[in-house]
């Protein structure tokens, strides 16, 4: 027993582990940038794997998920999760926050109204 909970949800990956001394460490999910999926000898027999995840994130640039039932499913889910993420983050750059303007004198620049 390793007392090590990971909880996983669309913006958040949460590694919690400890008994007595609980230690808590989260990355954002649009901080994943790769996830990598192995499986030693005796995870294979018993149908576990340990998960990767090499961040940007400045606490911990790898999170390791370590013996994992459906490895492979939740090795997909990161990917998917953390490049939604990702999208996402960028379109809240490009959003019309209500500036409006045009080129009133003709320079090339905008002009606020």
């Amino acid at each position: 027993w390793t007392f090590t909970r990971y909880i996983i949800t669309p913006s958040l990956l949460t590694v919690k582990q400890g008994l007595f001394n609980i230690e808590e460490n989260d990355c954002y999910m649009y901080k994943i940038q790769d996830v990598k999926l192995t499986n030693s000898f005796f995870e294979r027999i018993v149908g576990l794997g340990t998960i990767t995840c090499y961040t940007g994130d400045v606490t911990n640039s790898e999170l390791k998920l370590i013996h994992i039932k459906h490895a492979k499913e939740v090795k997909s889910y990161l990917l998917k999760a953390s490049e939604e993420a990702r999208l996402k983050r960028r379109a809240l750059h490009t959003m019309d926050i209500g500036v409006h303007g045009s080129d009133l004198d003709g320079d090339g620049s905008l002009d606020l109204e």
